[in-house]
């Protein structure tokens, strides 16, 4: 039993980790998606629609899958169905609202450190919201030192100023965990596919609109583009289905220290899709304490706990 136990435990963090990966390598695809559809960076409305077009696209065709597969994977209820409608809200329309008219207004240095912070407050205070969440130190320690290294990532950035587009990116952190919430709470008898689907062509649509009313223009699609676009779409599909599935099992407070790896693996994709220099000795110190962040935060208490 301790065996089979074990090996869970690999796989759950083995998961999260490619979770991580994926939604990293996410950061230098979009900079060079915006390259290959010729998007202004400084345009919210172009911005806006290719986020509206990515989620819109995942959300039809893991929809149509779901449909196609529904002996096997039956429809949420009518009341999982309104609570994947909010997790579409927080997670996909507020999140991405809030980040890309954010990251006009603020440094963008400072955004994974500011999008970290809501983590951050719910490993302190997770046993609030779930009772299998018991408070424990190592938590606390290991999201604190994970934090420390993000802080390391950014630490050429200055001085900290606070701004209006600060507290739309902390916004933005809160969005996440909300609908991470709302999903441990409400939809574990629902498919991690459905709840992609679900989630994200209800916000894709969402922001499609907000796009258009703000003039934004659809996608001119090339050959570059289009495959650029579709390991976009892949990776999101992917990336969500996983963790939703995780969700279901895993407390979410170690998940969110294994969180803090997101922009290391951000930081690793930039070099290697973009050249950026990340031999840095901040970056050699982040990926220490992100490390040892999610180690300590993974260390039991007492024997009742698990991953």
């Amino acid at each position: 039993m301790e065996i089979i136990n074990l090996n869970k435990k690999i796989v759950s963090f083995s998961l999260s980790l490619l979770v991580m990966a994926l939604w990293g390598s996410l950061f230098p695809c979009v900079k060079i998606g915006y390259d290959a559809f010729g998007i202004n960076s400084n345009s919210v409305a172009d911005i806006l629609m290719f986020a509206a077009m990515r989620f819109t696209l995942c959300g039809v065709l893991v929809c149509a899958f779901c449909f196609f597969r529904r002996k096997t994977m039956p429809m949420p209820s009518v009341k999982s169905f309104f609570n994947i409608v909010w997790i579409g809200v927080f997670s996909i329309v507020l999140h991405y609202a809030c980040t890309y008219i954010g990251l006009s207004m603020t440094d963008s240095s400072k955004t994974a450190l500011l999008k970290q912070a809501g983590a951050l407050i719910y490993i302190c205070f997770s046993f609030l919201f779930f009772k299998d969440e018991k408070f424990n130190i190592f938590k606390i320690i290991g999201a604190i030192i994970g934090f420390c290294g993000i802080i390391s990532i950014n630490f050429s950035s200055g001085a900290i100023s606070f701004s209006l587009g600060d507290i739309l990116i902390l916004g933005a952190s809160i969005c996440t965990v909300v609908s991470n919430i709302i999903s441990r709470r409400s939809v574990q008898n629902s498919s991690p596919l459905w709840i992609t689907g679900i989630s994200q062509l209800f916000g894709g649509l969402i922001i499609f609109i907000v796009s258009l009313s703000l003039g934004g223009d659809l996608l001119q699609f090339t050959i570059k583009g289009t495959l650029i676009f579709a390991y976009i779409c892949a990776a999101s599909i992917t990336a969500y289905t996983l963790w939703y599935h995780i969700l279901k099992t895993c407390e979410l407070s170690k998940l969110f220290i294994i969180k803090f790896a997101e922009p290391l693996f951000a930081c690793i994709f930039g070099a290697i899709l973009l050249g950026e220099n990340i031999l840095r000795l901040q970056y050699l110190v982040a990926f220490v304490l992100i490390s040892s962040g999610i180690m300590i935060g993974h260390c039991k208490v007492n024997k009742g706990q698990s991953f």
